[in-house]
């Protein structure tokens, strides 16, 4: 079962914590399709790299490469997507290509729930291959857009679409989470582990929301399935 990332920046006090063993945290929701998508929820953030080329150009080389323009967006609390941050290498953006924050509509901002597909082929479209964002007003809404997405793409994200968009072969998004490590904020790419935030430790304490609460998880150090737990965002682990 896929395991799905949920949780939002908490403030987090020891004093009202729980103590908590790894299994409390294995509870995902039932999918249509596994492992085909990723569902996102609070916390989570898009990141959206575009690469921009001399306009009119069909050739995609180096000579007509003008750089890069990079877009963040992240999933709110209550749904929808926020614009964090654009950042451009480009000096003059060709007038045939929108702004990399453009790339998803507005229309598309504001919806409840999403999921992510990091490749989606379009026969229609000569077996093209693209990331695609998938928006919907309830998790049931989204599980059977699913489905439809990746048994007939076009009926889906074809024509204008209202729940879909799909991102353009020169760009690249990745996903992206905040955790906090030993009190210092840090963005680490979705399905980091533990271990990746915490090497060599001889000591690890994670806290977490579960259930709407923060919790205290401790993790056994020497214990190589506990250092694989995924990081979620808003986690706070603390190691030495």
């Amino acid at each position: 079962m896929r395991t799905l990332l949920v949780g939002l920046v908490l403030l987090f006090s020891v004093s009202c914590t729980v103590k908590h063993t790894a299994e409390s945290f294995r509870a995902p929701r039932a999918k249509p399709v596994q492992d085909a998508w990723v569902e996102l929820l609070p916390g989570m953030e898009l990141r959206i790299e575009n690469a921009y080329y001399r306009e009119g150009t069909t050739r995609r080389g180096l000579a007509n490469f003008l750089g890069t323009a990079i877009a963040r967006f992240q999933v709110r609390p209550k749904g929808g997507l926020r614009l964090l941050s654009v950042q451009s290498s480009v000096n003059r953006r060709p007038a045939d290509e929108p702004p990399v924050q453009q790339l998803i509509p507005t229309s598309q901002r504001r919806y409840l729930h999403y999921g992510f597909f990091f490749a989606v082929v379009f026969r229609q479209k000569g077996g093209t291959q693209g990331s695609v964002l998938l928006g919907a007003g309830s998790t049931d809404e989204l599980d059977r857009l699913a489905t439809q997405l990746l048994r007939d793409p076009e009926s889906i994200c074809g024509g204008k679409s209202i729940h879909c968009t799909v991102f353009p072969e020169t760009c690249t998004v990745s996903l992206d989470l905040e955790v906090v490590v030993n009190g210092a904020p840090r963005t680490v790419l979705w399905g980091s582990s533990v271990a990746s935030v915490a090497p060599r430790a001889r000591q690890i304490e994670l806290l977490r929301s579960a259930g709407g609460r923060p919790t205290r998880l401790e993790i056994d150090p020497n214990n190589p399935n506990a250092l694989r737990l995924a990081l979620k965002p808003g986690d706070r682990i603390n190691w030495e």
